[in-house]
């Protein structure tokens, strides 16, 4: 039976859902209450907990892989992806690894990605060039998510940059939607930070699917990133928010209160899109 494709059970958690809100898991040791240790099991049992309390309220997720292994946890990391994909099936899972490097090493970072982890995504970085994406298109049904024009404020120190007369992101947005998309398996990374910016680079990829940070703790406007980036039909974006839900509360009732904050944000996107 063939491999349905990334951008295909995109769009079907998106119908079955009812939500365009990417959960990010970026787990913080220092920030968990009380029960939680820095080893495997305690970021395990967090990170478990808050995708079971947001679940109802999200699409997909989307864990952080340095927040992972920066504490030997990366065990944990597996047995995540593993519990959301047995637990909520349906909803892909993105691991933000934003890799990139040469070929050889892409098909190890891919292997890492697909097989290791077993995510339906993967970040990447487009700096080197296609050779260090293609890699990871050999995995059928996978997806690619290309950064393109990031949340952080230094983004803009390369990929605003002049390329006749345009600036470096939309180059990188129309070179990964015209000549790098044979597959169909690529999306893109824009910041809610920049609705501008997101505007553009829909105007220049059409329908491909963008997965947004920045909204949440990062401050990025609801409304102002659905009006930029929504697809025709009102949907196309992965809506990201981490430590705004994460870490809505550190007390006994933190899985009640990340549910209320993904519900409020799932709701507070659903508004901008019905009010198109």
């Amino acid at each position: 039976m063939q491999t349905p494709s990334f951008n295909s059970s995109l769009s079907a958690a998106w119908q079955d859902t009812g939500s365009l809100l990417c959960v990010g898991l970026d787990p913080e040791p220092s920030r968990f209450p009380q029960g939680f240790g820095a080893d495997p099991e305690g970021i395990f049992g967090f990170c478990r907990a808050i995708v079971d309390a947001t679940a109802p309220f999200a699409s997909t997720f989307k864990p952080q892989i340095a927040y992972f292994a920066a504490h030997r946890a990366e065990s944990a990391l597996e047995a995540l992806i593993e519990h959301i994909h047995t637990a909520h099936p349906g909803r892909p899972v993105i691991l933000d690894a934003k890799r990139g490097d040469i070929g050889s090493t892409a098909e190890q970072y891919a292997i890492e990605a697909f097989e290791r982890y077993r995510a339906d995504a993967v970040t990447v970085s487009p700096y080197l060039g296609f050779d260090s994406i293609s890699p990871y298109l050999e995995h059928a049904g996978r997806g690619v998510i290309v950064l393109c024009r990031t949340s952080n404020p230094g983004g803009s120190d390369l990929q605003f940059l002049d390329v006749g007369g345009r600036p470096l992101y939309e180059i990188v947005a129309e070179k990964a939607a015209r000549d790098w998309n044979a597959t169909g398996a690529l999306s893109l990374v824009v910041g809610a930070t920049f609705p501008r910016e997101i505007a553009r680079v829909r105007s220049c990829v059409g329908d491909m699917p963008l997965l947004i940070p920045g909204v949440g703790a990062q401050g990025g406007d609801v409304v102002a990133t659905v009006r930029a980036g929504r697809t025709a039909d009102g949907t196309g974006m992965m809506i990201n928010s981490s430590r705004a839900i994460l870490y809505a509360d550190r007390g006994e009732g933190f899985a009640e209160a990340a549910a209320t904050a993904a519900r409020t944000t799932r709701d507070a996107i659903n508004a901008a899109r019905a009010a198109g």
